[in-house]
């Protein structure tokens, strides 16, 4: 069944590190002008990969491929990268610079030919963030929400041949509240393949509770807010992820 994998999230605006409550821009909390630099720190800390999610693509669809190039460069571990990825030609331009995975959100549900005829020329590197708001797909950054169920679309994705879903309850993001922990069980549970769980990670004992549904297919979880407000430290997440460290 193998064990959690905890991912740190470096989300860029601006060519800043920031983080968003509830994907909102307007309350947006910056805590590093040096992206690189934050990459190579985490994969010092031991991180095995990065999620690094472009917002200036996402929100205003112009992407800084130069400031993710950099920081892929810096990083020298796997990196995923999402925001604003709309057409085949920016997922393979990611691959190119060496993203090992590329995150399809909006265009799975605005041009889902898109993403399947991604899967057929960049494969298993392909994976799809399924962002929702009260059980609804998000678009758009996360700005507008749709009519579709998460379920849903999750169900579909999986027919495409897309071997990855990320989970992201958009209440939570940046709130440190706590992940969504059933939505992000049925997502794995009616997709039938690993989940990513994101959104909310607060405390040592969320990260206990997403590995307790490893059984369930969630095999990662993206930690952002937490580790730049010092919650804990990567090596403390990583320790209860593996079961060596209770979260009391």
């Amino acid at each position: 069944m193998g064990t959690l994998v905890v991912v740190p999230a470096i989300d860029l605006r601006h060519g800043r590190v920031v983080r968003l409550r509830e994907g909102k821009p307007e309350n947006e909390t910056q805590y590093a002008d040096d992206p690189a630099a934050v990459a190579r720190d985490f994969a010092e800390q031991g991180a095995a990969r990065l999620h690094v999610v472009d917002l200036d693509g996402a929100i205003d669809a112009r992407p800084q491929t130069d400031v993710v190039a950099n920081l892929i460069a810096a990083a020298g571990i796997p990196v995923e990268v999402g925001g604003g990825i709309r057409s085949v030609e920016a997922a393979r331009r990611y691959a190119d610079l060496g993203a090992q995975r590329v995150i399809f959100g909006t265009a799975a549900l605005r041009t889902p030919e898109v993403v399947q005829d991604a899967v057929r020329q960049l494969g298993a590197a392909v994976a799809v963030a399924l962002d929702a708001r009260d059980g609804r797909v998000t678009v758009r950054g996360w700005q507008e929400i749709s009519d579709t169920p998460a379920t849903e679309l999750a169900r579909a994705i999986v027919g495409w041949g897309v071997g990855r879903i990320q989970y992201t309850d958009v209440s939570r993001d940046g709130t440190l509240v706590g992940p969504n922990l059933n939505a992000t069980a049925e997502i794995a549970r009616v997709s039938g393949v690993p989940v990513t769980a994101a959104g909310g990670i607060s405390a040592l004992a969320d990260i206990e509770a997403v590995a307790a549904l490893l059984p369930d297919g969630v095999d990662e979880v993206i930690v952002g807010k937490a580790l730049y407000e010092r919650r804990f430290t990567l090596s403390e997440a990583t320790a209860v992820a593996r079961g060596a460290l209770h979260a009391g």
